[in-house]
């Protein structure tokens, strides 16, 4: 059974997909573990205590340079095998990416290499691809790696834009049909060993 740690910076809609898909049986061979959050008071924290899963927080403005080895230590303390990012808004270091090659995986608003890499999050993502005129977008699970949204792909799914989608419509739209599919799928084939 792999040990699972989900990193969240928010409300946690991702976690609760996957929280939903474990309780479901989707998610073989691997187990949720561990919350971690990049600050105090998010309500994915609320949705961990809910699910009685441990929860911590490691804040990387207090803790500064001592932030990755806060980290690795609290990964290694639970015996973490995957790291999952659900709406985890802080940047991995070059080095923690390293140390956890292929032991990493994030979901992404959009099909990539469209819409990504740095300062494309959350409703950011949603706006360009209005602004562009794009007719599909979709969710992207990826690799990890020091590259933001540069790691190898996993899985991706399209989702329609519709007339009259503002970006908030769309993103509860692509999180519905994309990410909250998307990734229980993913991690559920990285705790098999299929990836």
């Amino acid at each position: 059974m792999k040990n699972i740690a989900v990193f969240v910076s928010g409300g946690g809609t991702n976690l609760q997909a996957l929280l939903d898909a474990e309780k479901r049986g989707e998610i073989e061979n691997g187990k949720i573990t561990l919350v971690v959050a990049s600050k105090e008071g998010v309500y994915a924290l609320e949705r961990a205590k809910n699910a009685g899963v441990k929860s911590a927080v490691i804040n990387r403005k207090q803790l500064g340079e001592s932030f990755d080895a806060a980290l690795i230590a609290l990964l290694e303390e639970n015996k973490i095998d995957l790291i999952v990012l659900a709406g985890y808004l802080s940047i991995l270091s070059p080095d923690f990416t390293k140390r956890y090659d292929r032991k990493i995986i994030n979901v992404h608003p959009s099909l990539i290499p469209s819409f990504c890499g740095a300062g494309f999050y959350g409703l950011k993502v949603h706006q360009a691809a209005l602004a562009k005129g794009v007719k599909v977008t979709g969710a992207t699970v990826h690799f990890v790696n020091e590259i933001p949204d540069g790691g190898e792909i996993i899985l991706q799914k399209a989702v329609e834009i519709q007339t009259g989608d503002t970006p908030e419509i769309l993103q509860k739209r692509v999180m519905e049909q994309a990410e909250w599919k998307l990734l229980p799928r993913a991690v559920s084939l990285f705790c098999q060993g299929k990836l």
